[in-house]
């Protein structure tokens, strides 16, 4: 045999040995590092459970504004058809009276002074 394949035969055995001692450390420790990468990792375990999260904050404000949605669709067709409500806006908001009647403000600050006065 040449010294070239004896070398080449050491070589093998010493890598060999190698792997044999350090082969499950190093399989132990790549499985570590792939554990840790599927908890903390941008698309593991943690990052799936807060876009989760967001996803339910997400749609929690979704059906929120659908509702306030609603709601501003019922007093928009009040505003169109209840004579009523435009009578009451007309009045509170705008200061409008009927013929004959006669409107009388008190500024806030006279109002807000009277309420604490008649409270005990």
């Amino acid at each position: 045999m040449g010294t070239a394949k004896l070398n080449k035969m050491r070589t093998n055995e010493k890598n060999q040995t190698l792997l044999r001692h350090y082969g499950p450390a190093l399989l132990g420790l790549l499985v570590l590092i792939l554990v840790v990468h599927d908890i903390f990792g941008t698309h593991g375990y943690l990052a799936m459970r807060r876009t989760q999260q967001e996803i339910k904050k997400v749609n929690a404000d979704l059906d929120q504004l659908n509702k306030e949605n609603l709601q501003l669709e019922q007093e928009v067709r009040e505003l169109k058809t209840d004579p009523h409500k435009i009578e009451k806006i007309a009045r509170d908001e705008l200061g409008l009276a009927r013929p004959g009647e006669v409107i009388i403000k008190i500024p806030r600050s006279q109002q807000l002074s009277q309420d604490s006065t008649a409270k005990p």
